[in-house]
């Protein structure tokens, strides 16, 4: 992986990141079953580390895995190793609860997406956060050959998420950003936005949501954080203030 600091494994400490970890036989590497999580660390501190160890332990109730006893163990080592800005990923699998540490990847200032509709999702996986990613990925990797930079999933016209962001919408000071549910994850991100807004003159509404209207439209996810959107399908999105003044005051909850 480029970029790799530092890996950390439960009953061995850290690791050469170069030194393979997963077993052949791992259900991560035979079925892509395996629970994950990504956060960011701003001065050596992991931003809402609690909640993503309690979404992380949600998914691996759900896919069956075994428990992730020492991840605030490994976590520790990972982080101490490592520059003191830096992503941090978890990986809970049949066999193996892993650490790790990478740079940070370049930051977009702003995002073009294209929309791609996924019809009915089913409800078995609702809210889990598992290594299954390939079909938002292959989504994205069209949507940048088609000039976009990321893909947004919609459903008979409704708004779901981007491949690894949840997605707002300004009308006045109403922000509106989808319920949760099938293709709609319960981003951590998303869940800080919700409470910042308020005390910047916002109203939040969690509903069915569409691009009609919309005034301002932008993204959020722990390591882009909030970045505004400025077109959908060639169509232009006009930037607002929203955007903005939520990432200031998100970069002072994660700075403290």
């Amino acid at each position: 992986m480029s970029g790799l600091l530092a890996v950390a494994v439960a009953g061995r400490g850290l690791v050469d990141p170069d030194e393979p970890v997963f077993h052949a036989d791992d259900e991560a590497v035979v079925r892509g079953s395996a629970a994950f999580e990504t956060l960011r660390v701003y001065a050596g501190r992991p931003f809402m580390l609690a909640r993503h160890v309690d979404r992380l332990r949600g998914s691996i109730a759900a896919l069956a895995l075994p428990p992730a006893d020492d991840v605030e163990e490994i976590v520790a080592l990972a982080v101490g190793a490592s520059d003191p800005d830096c992503v941090l990923r978890l990986y809970r699998s049949s066999r193996t609860l892993v650490a790790l540490t990478a740079r940070l990847p370049p930051i977009p200032t702003e995002l073009r997406l294209r929309t791609l509709d996924v019809g009915a999702v089913p409800e078995l996986l609702a809210g889990v956060k598992s290594t299954s990613y390939a079909l938002a990925f292959a989504a994205r990797r069209d949507a940048q050959e088609h000039g976009a930079d990321d893909v947004l999933f919609t459903a008979s016209g409704t708004l779901l998420e981007c491949a690894t962001a949840n997605i707002w919408v300004r009308r006045g000071r109403t922000l509106q950003t989808p319920k949760l549910g099938p293709r709609v994850l319960p981003g951590i991100t998303r869940e800080v936005v919700a409470s910042l807004a308020p005390g910047a003159g916002y109203e939040v509404e969690e509903t069915t949501v569409t691009l009609d209207g919309a005034e301002e439209l932008f993204t959020s996810s722990s390591i882009m954080e909030l970045v505004p959107v400025v077109d959908v399908d060639g169509t232009p999105i006009p930037r607002g203030e929203a955007a903005g003044t939520l990432q200031a005051l998100l970069r002072k909850a994660a700075l403290g």
